[in-house]
Parts: C-alpha cells; sequence; structure tokens
C-alpha cells in the first residue's frame, strides 16, 4: 500500500502547488491520480525493471532536464520561488527521495500544456489528460488502468 491519499494530497501535493503559486482542486486531482497510476501512491520510488523513472510520479532523468532546460530557463518567476527551496538545480534523483520536489516537478511537466486542467470530480477527463500528456501514447499505460488506480488507491484508499 503507499501513502494515504489525504496525506499525499495536504503534505505533498498542497505544498507544492503553494510553492509554485499554482494551487488549484483539478491541479491537486490531477498530480493525485498520477502518482496513484504511476507509483501506487508513493509504494515504488524507482521504476521496475531496468526503466529509468524516479519517483512517486515516475518520471524520467530526460524529462526532469527538458523541464529546467528548456521551459524554467524562460520562466525567472518560478526559478526564483523554488530556489527559496533549492538553490541550484537538484539532480533528479533527487526525485527519489524529496517528495516535494517530485510534486513541483510533476505539475510544471502538466503546466507547460496549453489545454485547461480537468475537473477534479472528471476522473475519466484526468485519465485522458494523463494519458495524453503523461504517459503519452508510446506509454503503456491505459485510461483505464488509471481509473482503476483512482478507485483503488484514491477513492478507496486511506480507509481503515
Amino acid at each position: 500500500m503507499g501513502i494515504d491519499p489525504t496525506h499525499f494530497r495536504h503534505y505533498i501535493i498542497r505544498p507544492a502547488l503553494t510553492l509554485l503559486a499554482m494551487e488549484g482542486r483539478g491541479a491537486e486531482a490531477l498530480l493525485l491520480g498520477t502518482a496513484a497510476q504511476e507509483s501506487a501512491l508513493g509504494r515504488y520510488l524507482r521504476q521496475l525493471g531496468s526503466g529509468p523513472a524516479l519517483g512517486v510520479f515516475q518520471m524520467e532523468p530526460a524529462t526532469y532536464r527538458d523541464i529546467w532546460q528548456n521551459y524554467l530557463a524562460y520562466q525567472p518567476r518560478i526559478v526564483q520561488r523554488l530556489a527559496v527551496r533549492w538553490p541550484r538545480e537538484p539532480e533528479p534523483e533527487e526525485m527519489v527521495t524529496d517528495l516535494l520536489l517530485a510534486a513541483v516537478m510533476c505539475r510544471l511537466h502538466y503546466r507547460r500544456v496549453a489545454r485547461a486542467l480537468p475537473d477534479e470530480q472528471d476522473v475519466a477527463g484526468l485519465a485522458a489528460y494523463w494519458k495524453r500528456y503523461y504517459n503519452t501514447v508510446l506509454g503503456a499505460g491505459t485510461e483505464a488502468e488509471f481509473r482503476q488506480n483512482w478507485r483503488s488507491h484514491v477513492a478507496g484508499g486511506g480507509r481503515r
């Protein structure tokens, strides 16, 4: 079992979104669903097998570096906000142990998408957004799998 979804939302996702000044219930839900899909809400911190993906959002180092080099290089206000916590660019490997960094990078990945985020209650919309913009058409994950992981780890998670 992964991290309690209420704790994940309150202690990881919301602080990351606040740090970025990108708060919103849709963003919270999208990040929560992404973590549920990618790592069973923190059960896995490195990609199973020989893959390169790291952290609770299973971001690949190449994607991480692309965000820093091709997005943040042109976003001085965001970099200024990040410098409060990380005065230098962290290494991608730090996403394994720094949950806040991992959440920040996941949100920044989605921030580069011009399309509005789905509503927090629209799980099918969240799944489609994740598939198109995070997992991509080349990824092995499916929208059905995302919805199932939402039910298992978010909607049904945290209940004892």
